[in-house]
């Protein structure tokens, strides 16, 4: 093994690895954050529905 393969293998292990933690990260921080501020936010649009039709 020469010296610039030896130095690719080790740059396509290095992106792999960041690869797999952006993953990790976006599905246990990002996309629950995102789809329960969505659901927050769809939840307060129906309540504020309910009591304009309430009142109305």
């Amino acid at each position: 093994m020469e010296f610039d393969q030896y130095l690719g293998f080790l740059a396509f292990l290095t992106i792999l690895t960041i690869g797999f933690w952006l993953m990790i990260f976006l599905l246990t921080f990002v996309v629950p954050y995102w789809l329960g501020g969505n659901i927050m936010e769809l939840y307060k649009e129906w309540r504020e529905k309910k009591r304009a039709k309430r009142s109305a």
